[in-house]
């Protein structure tokens, strides 16, 4: 009858528990892997590390890809001033769609 007195720590079972089972899924790697495991040797057919080789500002084009052409530009220019217009009540659409003009 004495175990029966006795009080369970539900919570601290279940944290335990699911602690397991994240350890059993997902094992450690890493620096933070526990002192008792031994790291994996290399095999026999991995490659050899190449050299590695660094970019060099001078190899690559001076190039940003987030800046528009003019034409592009105007573009986006066009349907921000259409999108601020419908914002406030006027209709810019579209002139032609596919290929056929729109009736005002």
């Amino acid at each position: 009858m004495a175990n029966l007195r006795k009080q369970v720590d539900m919570p601290h079972c279940i944290a335990r528990l699911i602690a397991l089972m994240l350890g059993l899924l997902f094992p450690a790697s890493g620096r933070h892997r526990p002192a008792e495991a031994q790291p994996v040797a290399a095999s026999s057919q991995t490659p050899a590390p190449r050299a590695v080789s660094f970019l060099r500002g001078e190899d690559s084009p001076l190039v940003r890809p987030y800046l528009l052409t003019p034409g592009e530009f105007r573009l986006q220019r066009q349907r921000r001033r259409a999108l601020w217009l419908a914002t406030h009540g006027v209709d810019t659409g579209p002139r032609r769609i596919h290929g056929v003009k729109v009736a005002a």
